[in-house]
């Protein structure tokens, strides 16, 4: 088994305020599909979201403000799931709610170092 990094990506900036009821709604969605990768005991780290501030240091201690400053998308959170293939992670990641609101998910294998 290997891990995988599942990254949820979207323009959230731009993405419409939803009510509290869609919030809600959202919000369950998300557990909901988190839970169903629990307890198909392959979730090894069900991960965050981020918040939209931070730095960005480049070579030469270079320090900029925020991490997305050269793109539209954002990286809104993630999750480390444990299977077998690419192609196994891939398809978990076919039922991230992110998908509905036309965010995206990067799929990731991580080589230990």
């Amino acid at each position: 088994m290997k891990d995988f990094l599942l990254v949820y990506r979207a323009d959230f900036p731009s993405m419409p305020k939803g009510t509290p009821e869609e919030n809600k709604a959202m919000t369950q969605k998300w557990m909901d599909w988190i839970g169903s990768i629990a307890a198909q005991n392959k979730l090894t780290d069900k991960g965050s979201s981020l918040g939209s501030a931070g730095n960005v240091v480049k070579a030469g201690n270079i320090v900029t403000d925020g991490p997305y400053i050269e793109t539209k998308e954002l990286i809104g959170g993630y999750s480390v799931v444990k299977v077998a293939t690419l192609a196994e992670a891939t398809d978990l990641a076919k039922g991230c709610p992110i998908l509905a609101v036309g965010g995206s998910v990067e799929v990731r294998e991580i080589n230990p170092m």
